[in-house]
């Protein structure tokens, strides 16, 4: 095994909260909570996206309410933050030269990272090669267009979570977002799973990692550092 494992942290370039006028982009604490779980464990870190540069931050996830320790850290982490101001492109970067890959939430994902074609191509590289991945929130909708070699949906008879509708409706977006990330991995043929709006829930299929919002980022990412260990990816 390597001495030091290095995962890519991949973030939306998105901005716009659809026809809203309001503004979105990831949320900080599935940022923040998978971040330090692979630097506390000596892990090294890259942030990429789509655009490169400073990806645009949910202002919602800033909110008091919304903030936890980890998000607190982040913001006082002077070299988190130069990561965060220079992400590199998601198109220059190469699974080669990565141990795992981690998808960070917030509804930009839905705009951007669904449609973009090296995420998709990421994604399915990782699956089909059983390499550790994990996506959170609603990053589990930029799976829905990957597709295994065959052509059928990648997402296709295997163990998920992400948003689900209820928590969709409980934010008052579900109107606004350009599709439901349940019903997509559902339509997909994924088994779905979900525990109560906005508790933790992680589910592990195989080297993908998905969890069901933003309580569950530390969790999921704590999974990931697992099966890295565990397989010696």
């Amino acid at each position: 095994m390597k001495t030091q494992m290095k995962t890519l942290m991949v973030l939306t370039s998105h901005d716009e909260l659809g026809d809203t006028g309001r503004k979105t982009g990831f949320w900080l604490e599935e940022l923040a909570a998978p971040y330090y779980h692979f630097r506390d464990a000596g892990w090294d870190v890259t942030l990429a996206s789509p655009k490169g540069g400073r990806p645009p931050l949910d202002p919602k996830s800033d909110e008091p309410a919304f903030q936890t320790d980890q998000t607190r850290r982040f913001e006082a982490d002077a070299q988190a933050e130069a990561q965060l101001d220079s992400t590199a492109r998601l198109d220059a970067v190469s699974a080669d030269d990565f141990d795992a890959v981690f998808y960070p939430g917030g509804h930009g994902p839905l705009w951007d990272l669904a449609e973009d074609p090296y995420s998709i191509a990421l994604i399915e590289r990782m699956v089909t090669e059983s390499r550790p991945l994990a996506l959170v929130c609603h990053a589990p909708g930029a799976m829905r267009h990957a597709t295994t070699a065959d052509g059928s949906p990648l997402v296709g008879g295997r163990q998920v979570t992400g948003f689900t509708n209820s928590e969709e409706e409980a934010m008052g977006l579900t109107k606004v977002v350009p599709f439901l990330v349940e019903d997509e991995l559902v339509a997909g043929g994924a088994v779905f799973s979900r525990v109560r709006d906005f508790a933790s829930h992680v589910v592990v299929d195989g080297m993908l990692v998905t969890g069901q919002n933003p309580a569950s980022s530390g969790p999921a990412a704590l999974e990931l550092i697992s099966l890295v260990r565990n397989t010696g990816a």
